[in-house]
């Protein structure tokens, strides 16, 4: 394993190993959003949709800690990189010509982290039941008797406040800023970029962010303007 150790503490590896990571969950971003859009289709779809998710048992917990561990991996890869290219310069040059970067480019760092903050916020909202456990031990009755989680209301009743709904707003904009670079630098870090498709490479990131931001910033917003509201009501 020296020679892994070796890969994944050099430059290189660190840039491969944040780009896969990175990939790896900015697709888990597109495939959670696509699960979200549940919500649209009303409460017995929500809350089927959660069940079945539940009801994988201990596969769930383990594609959680292999998310949670995916940032954490994602995170160091990135930190590893800043030290290295720090420690390639330890003087500043006397002579420097920056070279002009994307805003995307130059905010990575911080909207790294406050996205971070946001996924601790965010399982600790909906996953943990942390904040507003009224609306998280909401029950959904079913024909016979029986009870499930009532996913739907609690999503529904946590975004009717304003605060929780434009939160999640202006978290999807630092994420979508995030992946606008990450996306695009991806082709880059692997080395797949190419002239006759880097004009395209170079759109790949923004549109992707794009499709998430309006997808997933729609949910909040359309439960805030009434468009989705809770059962009966």
């Amino acid at each position: 394993m020296s020679w892994f150790s070796n890969y994944a503490r050099s430059s290189v590896g660190a840039k491969h190993i944040m780009a896969v990571t990175g990939l790896a969950l900015a697709l888990f971003v597109f495939v959670h959003m696509l699960g979200n859009f549940a919500v649209y289709a009303g409460q017995d779809a929500m809350n089927g949709y959660a069940e079945t998710l539940k009801s994988t048992g201990a596969f769930l917990w383990l594609a959680r800690l292999g998310l949670l561990a995916t940032v954490v991996i994602h995170i160091a890869a990135a930190v590893r990189l800043s030290v290295l290219n720090k420690a390639a310069r330890p003087e500043k040059y006397r002579m420097f010509k920056p070279i002009r970067s994307s805003f995307h480019a130059r905010v990575m760092p911080w909207t790294g982290l406050i996205v971070f903050a946001f996924i601790v916020y965010h399982l600790m909202h909906f996953t943990l039941g942390t904040f507003y456990y009224d609306y998280y031990s909401a029950v959904q009755e079913l024909p016979g008797g029986a009870t499930r989680h009532d996913v739907y209301s609690m999503v529904v009743q946590g975004f009717q406040i304003p605060a929780v709904a434009l939160s999640y707003v202006v978290a999807m904009v630092l994420l979508c800023f995030h992946l606008a670079h990450g996306m695009t630098s991806f082709f880059q870090s692997l080395g797949l970029n190419h002239p006759k498709y880097n004009a395209i490479i170079r759109y790949a990131g923004p549109v992707y962010a794009a499709i998430i931001l309006i997808g997933n910033s729609s949910i909040p917003i359309a439960i805030l303007a009434g468009a989705v509201d809770l059962p009966g009501a």
